[in-house]
């Protein structure tokens, strides 16, 4: 197998071999959380492998610890590109201080900066879906909060068995802004989840349908490997006619209806007075305990997983 190249993407790496496309979040050292370039560089990495004859099939995946652990709130502190040229989103709605200054509890919230912002970050993630070619995540550890927002957007999820699976912001300062939950799971399973915050594991996630598979942790990468390959195997037209004819079920659902409008109810819970009160403990003693006072009234700080 050729080695990735490291240099090619700020948040994740790209290779291919044996007709998968291998997109893989490389940002292990911050459990893979999301920044700005990680749409872009997802949405890049999705058409080059769609477009590429010898690719039947893209599988997603994260280094280190877990999959991806939600969004990097550090990426509000940045002023500059990592290579300390002007950064071409400075002004822009994608401008971490226009972000911040649209926050501020004492200036008028203006929503539509809010979504469309978020919204963009959707639509990189949404390009996993619309894709001609099927995609496959591959979840390992953790999958949670925005996460989640990337992981559903694939055809087909596979998981550890222990893979901490859901979106806890939603007890506070945050709505899953795809909104995939309901076409994914149904309607009490979803809201299950989001009615409290809680997580599933990722034999839970099989369980329920979330997951197409689970397994022990030191089989997934053999099971997954197993999967892809029996969909590279198919001809390329017929996964393509497939995959179309099967999203025009899920798309005639509303799920672009679904995504804006929780796209807009997420921006409002970071405005709600919770959502600022969150946002002002989190300033004051930081967002690991900011966290741990939300989760611990459910008891199950770290944890997450309904009984």
């Amino acid at each position: 197998m050729k080695a990735p190249d490291l240099s090619e993407y700020r948040t994740l790496t790209y290779e291919v071999d044996d007709r998968i496309a291998r997109i893989t979040f490389n940002r292990p050292e911050h459990g893979n959380a999301i920044t700005a370039d990680t749409p872009l560089d997802l949405a890049h990495a999705v058409e080059r492998a769609d477009v590429d004859p010898a690719v039947h099939v893209i599988l997603l995946s994260g280094r280190g610890k877990g999959f991806c652990g939600g969004y990097d709130l550090s990426i509000f502190a940045e002023r500059s590109s990592e290579d300390g040229s002007a950064d071409p989103r400075t002004g822009t709605v994608l401008d971490p201080t226009t972000q911040l200054e649209n926050h501020d509890p004492g200036r008028t919230w203006d929503p539509m900066v809010d979504y469309q912002m978020m919204s963009r970050f959707n639509r990189g993630f949404a390009s996993l879906l619309h894709a001609n070619k099927p995609t496959v995540a591959k979840l390992h550890g953790f999958a949670v909060a925005g996460g989640t927002d990337i992981a559903l957007h694939c055809d087909q999820i596979i998981c550890a068995d222990d893979t901490k699976i859901g979106y806890p912001p939603t007890r506070v300062w945050g709505v899953p802004a795809t909104g995939l939950w309901a076409h994914r799971l149904g309607d009490q399973r979803a809201k299950r989840l989001l009615l409290t915050g809680d997580c599933l594991t990722g034999k839970q996630a099989e369980e329920w349908g979330l997951a197409i598979e689970s397994c022990p942790a030191d089989e997934l990468d053999a099971r997954t490997e197993a999967l892809v390959a029996r969909i590279a195997a198919m001809p390329l037209n017929q996964l393509i006619m497939v995959k179309l004819a099967l999203n025009s079920a899920l798309l005639a659902q509303g799920v672009a209806t679904s995504g804006m409008v929780s796209t807009v109810f997420d921006g409002i819970s970071r405005h709600t007075p919770e959502g600022y009160g969150f946002a002002q403990r989190a300033m004051e003693a930081g967002f690991r305990e900011a966290v741990r006072e939300r989760d611990e009234p459910f008891g199950d700080h770290k944890q997450n997983r309904p009984s």
